[in-house]
């Protein structure tokens, strides 16, 4: 049957078959030659890649665990001390491991830092990419980063030193110049103090210039008791001496005393007072627990012992006193008093003229 001259296909219209399948053998020619080319090339590449993948995920493996190992060991040795004699001096087991933690944290967030960033520049060497003007920007970034986030960088490094040098720690009772209370956490920023009133104090680390630990190692309470001139001061002497040796055998005194209780002499001397001094070495923290103490039992101490304490006198001793003066409430003789003094005539009001008055 013939087709209709309007449904056949123009001359024009018809594909040269030979010439397109020429193109596409070609095409698949010249594909499978850069292929069978660079297909060595690619593989050397993507296998050197995947080295340096492996290389540096097991290096980064090992050092973590190597750290966290050692932070392990570190914590085993305070728990070791904690309860000695030698642990006392030193800070506590949980400040230790605080100390610890937080330092294993900074060296393994570093470690990582270093290690995949060098892998992650090996495999753009590898992959020849020029890294010049990547390192080259990246130093103009560093640097303008470095000059708008100085304070930041500061109190970085400034926490990373405290914590390294174990400046304090939580529980500690410092003195930060800009503020001072108890530490509450101690960041790499920033260290949060609760004051004495209960506030809670944001202190950044790079502004701190100067530390007062009030609680590492050992402190002193200090006691001082006035008491009568006229006082044996031998007698004094071994009344605290029975106070100290009775309260550094009861608990929890026991524990809190680090060194017996002395009596270092005469403060100060006056007229109607002198200063005895009492001092003694007590555990972090439990100075003024010790202070109040020993104040309590020292007059309990006095008061049995007759012992006269500034501001106490015992009942009966008044009589000791010399008789008040009974001229002291008088008032001392006023010249005023006498209408014909010449103080009083002076203060007379001056009489108005009697004569005739002249006006204009």
């Amino acid at each position: 049957m013939p087709w209709p001259a309007a449904l056949l296909p123009l001359a024009a219209d018809v594909p040269d078959a030979p010439a397109s399948v020429k193109e596409a053998q070609e095409s698949v020619t010249e594909a499978a030659s850069f292929i069978e080319q660079n297909w060595a090339t690619w593989l050397s590449i993507g296998l050197r890649i995947l080295l340096i993948v492996v290389i540096a995920a097991v290096i980064r493996s090992a050092v973590r665990k190597a750290l966290t190992k050692l932070i392990n060991r570190m914590n085993t040795s305070a728990e070791a001390v904690e309860g000695t004699a030698l642990g006392g001096l030193l800070v506590n087991a949980e400040r230790r491991r605080q100390r610890s933690e937080a330092i294993g944290s900074v060296l393994r967030s570093v470690a990582s830092f270093l290690i995949l960033g060098t892998a992650a520049l090996m495999v753009l060497a590898a992959l020849k990419i020029d890294l010049a003007p990547l390192l080259a920007s990246a130093g103009v970034a560093g640097v303008a980063i470095g000059f708008g986030a100085r304070n930041l960088v500061t109190d970085f490094l400034s926490g990373v030193f405290m914590i390294m040098e174990d400046q304090y720690g939580v529980g500690d009772k410092i003195d930060a110049g800009v503020a001072s209370g108890e530490v509450i956490e101690v960041g790499l920023r920033v260290t949060k103090l609760r004051g004495d009133n209960g506030e809670i104090w944001y202190v950044r680390n790079g502004e701190i210039k100067r530390i007062g630990n009030l609680s590492q190692g050992w402190a002193t309470a200090g006691v001082d008791v006035q008491v009568k001139p006229s006082e044996n001061l031998t007698r004094i002497r071994e009344v605290v001496q029975q106070v100290a040796d009775s309260m550094a055998k009861e608990s929890p005194w026991d524990e809190r005393l680090w060194g017996p209780v002395e009596v270092l002499g005469l403060d100060e001397v006056l007229l109607a007072s002198m200063t005895v001094k009492v001092s003694a070495k007590t555990m972090p923290g439990q100075q003024f627990a010790v202070e109040r103490e020993l104040r309590w039992r020292i007059k309990e101490a006095f008061d049995a012992a007759g012992i006269r304490i500034i501001g106490g006198l015992p009942a009966g001793d008044e009589e000791d006193e010399a008789p008040a003066d009974p001229s002291a409430s008088v008032a001392a003789p006023s010249a005023l008093a006498n209408p014909t003094s010449p103080q009083s005539l002076a203060t007379a009001p001056i009489p108005s003229p009697s004569g005739p008055r002249i006006t204009k």
